[in-house]
């Protein structure tokens, strides 16, 4: 039964977790004692020599995330901005968009078109699909390529029931309801196995958001609902033993969710100002087909590999009504075309893990202008992006896991070698009025050494160290964008810009005791030539023009702590904090001229705690669960300039009490209520467009039968 779960593991293309898990305001998800994939092969638990976080679906059973990255919120030196309801964007270590990767049962949802700064994509990976989120916190370049600088995270799908000897069928039943944005989550599943070679598992998500109501100040906030529907469809098919094929798809289709900070619905809350547009709401579309080839426990060189071929549609259509009653519809629409090869090799000169994976986006944009008339002004030459676009991204990788005196001291090291290439024929210069083309490439080589020491012959506390490089190559947002950058502003092509570098060094010690369990680490990344948004002293359609420049040289580092005590057979303490702080050097004005200045929406220093009470053998438990943030008030120049999401002086800190509790009423249907902000605060996310929920109850129920 192990080896066909970490069979299954590697078909969805799983990472290396260690320790345990944080969701917001909930128990920590601890990492089961069985051995789990790791470093893109099959790792003991007290073998990860960095931190992680594996989110299962126990836990989201317990935290009810609405959104993906909801599911995340709670890990340390994990921030999650929401520009609107219907967006948001993990901030992890101090990066966020195209500085973090998401993979979706190991396939990149990251692609060229992803911008600087919070984006929404992340939302488009529906919950109630995912079997766990694996995390990987820090520079991950080595095994995942460009964009993996703060973290990865890998949302591993639901995979078909193991053969219990007969053909069996399991429906499943979800709905999550709450009443701060009058929410409904509608999910109807199945999964099963046919015959010992055949498993099969979908199901299809319904959900519709209201408006969200704030604390006691702000109330409801207006045009903040937005509607979804998702679908998923899986088939494996064992071919022979060892060998599983799998054929996956999965779709998501958003509507109407809209950004209001840049429209007058925008609330009246600390200062903030509001926006002009009328109307500022986007649609997206996202489909992910892939056909998996995944092979375990083979003899000779090569023990155990994979082969992925996938298609990964994304489209996006922005429907903006200005003050003047001028209307403009911008969109695009990327096909990514991927492949990957994973192998994996048992040596006597260490354990091998070794491949290569290639992506072609091909890229589509639009952008047509209306006038208050309603008729037809102008058609762009491109959209948010560069039209009539491909990049292409090709990695080759190494790593190695050399044990040294008798297991003593474990090494890690590995190597990837990258080139990117981009080819854009339609690129519009607004500010000259001429349409031109960008080609260029990009080659990078990074490189990683991880130390594990295990203390102990049970092997309960390990000690880990390690350095590795991070980089991203410029991608078409880089190069081609062209649209609204912050409050206020436009970001316009740019004709040369060079690959993004970093350096990272991180320690730590893992605790896995029978009554206290957790993790230590700090770390210091070093930032060569960040692209960052430089303004030019241009206007261009009313809007401040942006441009961009690899600014130069910058750090981040910090702390984060995530402990487990239990004090009794019954209650149970958890505790998490995180605190960091980076500078990077910058162009504050249009002069060519750095200043050093803060990282964007520096995580503030945060903290949370929780108490549960669950009886031993009792299918019920409560906790008691407090998060809580300081003032963010180290803020870049653009933060400052950012007046329509963070306040004056920063955005203010907060502190929220949670109860929650579940139970299982009887075999196959778990119940789980929460009252999230019990004392109807207002606060929300550093950076964000809309405030949290104010008090909020929060039912989620899940029938399997």
């Amino acid at each position: 039964m192990r080896m066909k779960w970490m069979a299954e593991c590697m078909a969805a293309g799983s990472m290396a977790m260690g320790g345990m898990a944080w969701a917001e305001e909930a128990p920590v998800a601890v990492l089961p004692e069985v051995v789990v994939t790791a470093m893109r092969t099959e790792t003991a638990l007290a073998d990860v020599p960095y931190m992680g976080y594996v989110v299962g679906s126990a836990a989201q059973q317990e935290t009810a995330p609405r959104t993906t990255p909801d599911a995340l919120a709670g890990l340390p030196s994990v921030m999650v901005q929401k520009t609107s309801y219907g967006q948001g964007s993990p901030y992890m270590r101090g990066f966020t968009g195209f500085r973090t990767l998401m993979l979706v049962d190991g396939i990149r949802l990251n692609n060229s078109v992803f911008r600087d700064g919070p984006n929404q994509y992340w939302n488009t990976v529906d919950p109630w699909v995912v079997d766990r989120y694996e995390v990987v916190m820090g520079p991950a370049s080595v095994l995942y390529g460009s964009d993996a600088v703060g973290g990865a995270v890998n949302a591993i799908g639901t995979a078909p029931p193991e053969w219990s000897g007969q053909a069996a069928w399991e429906r499943r039943l979800g709905y999550r309801g709450a009443t701060a944005d009058e929410s409904h989550q509608v999910r109807a599943a199945v999964r099963g196995r046919a015959t010992e070679r055949l498993g099969f598992a979908g199901g299809v998500t319904w959900k519709e958001f209201g408006d969200l109501r704030g604390g006691r100040d702000v109330g409801r906030q207006r045009h903040t609902g937005y509607d979804e529907w998702d679908f998923d469809l899986r088939g494996d098919y064992g071919l022979a033993e060892g060998a599983v094929l799998t054929l996956a798809h999965q779709q998501v289709d958003q509507n109407d969710a809209w950004r209001t900070h840049r429209t007058p619905y925008g609330i009246d809350w600390e200062g903030l100002e509001r926006g002009d547009d009328r109307v500022h709401a986007y649609d997206q579309d996202r489909a992910l087909t892939y056909l998996r080839l995944a092979v375990t426990d083979r003899p000779g060189w090569i023990t155990a590999g994979s082969l992925t071929l996938s298609r990964h549609a994304q489209e996006e259509e922005r429907y903006r009504l200005r003050a003047d009653g001028r209307r403009d519809e911008t969109g695009f629409e990327v096909t990514t075309w991927g492949a990957s090869l994973v192998l994996e090799s048992e040596t006597k000169a260490g354990r091998w893990v070794y491949g290569a994976d290639y992506s072609r986006d091909v890229v589509e944009s639009y952008s047509r202008k209306y006038k208050a008339d309603g008729s037809l002004d102008k058609v762009e030459a491109q959209g948010p992006v560069a039209d009539d676009a491909t990049y292409d991204l090709l990695g080759v990788f190494v790593q190695n896991t050399v044990p040294l005196w008798n297991g003593a001291l474990e090494l890690t090291p590995g190597a990837r070698a990258t080139w990117a290439a981009l080819d854009a024929d339609k690129v519009l210069d607004p500010v000259r009025g001429e349409v031109t083309a960008v080609e260029d490439d990009w080659r990078s080589v990074a490189g990683s050494l991880r130390a594990l020491a295990p203390l102990g012959a049970e092997r309960r506390t390990a000690v880990f160290a390690g350095v590795s490089q991070g980089f991203r190559a410029p991608n078409l947002s880089d190069m081609t964008r062209l649209d609204t950058a912050r409050s206020g502003e436009i970001e316009t092509p740019v004709e040369d810009l060079d690959p993004e570098r970093f350096v990272s060094v991180e320690a730590g010690v893992r605790l896995s005791g029978e009554r206290l369990s957790g993790e230590l680490a700090a770390y210091h990344t070093w930032i060569e030539d960040l692209i960052v948004r430089t303004p030019t002293g241009e206007t261009v359609d009313g809007s401040r023009e942006v441009t961009k420049r690899n600014s130069g040289r910058g750090y981040v580092q910090g702390v984060e702590l995530a402990l487990r005590y239990q004090l009794s057979e019954d209650w149970q303490l958890r505790a998490a904090g995180s605190w960091m702080t980076g500078k990077v050097d910058d162009y504050p004005t249009s002069d060519a001229v750095k200043e050093r200045d803060y990282l964007s929406r520096l995580m503030p220093f945060t903290v949370k705690a929780a108490v549960r009470w669950q009886p031993e053998g009792k299918p019920y438990w409560l906790e008691a669960a407090v998060d809580a943030a300081e003032k963010a008030s180290r803020l870049s120049d653009s933060d400052e300039r950012d007046t329509q999401r963070i306040p004056e002086g920063g955005t203010p800190g907060y502190g929220v009490l949670t109860l929650r509790g579940g139970v299982a009423l009887f075999d196959g249907l778990n119940l789980t209520l929460a009252l999230e902000n019990v004392t109807d605060e207002d606060y929300r996310i550093h950076g964000s467009g809309v405030n949290e929920p104010g008090r909020n109850l929060v039912v989620q129920a899940e029938w399997v039968f």
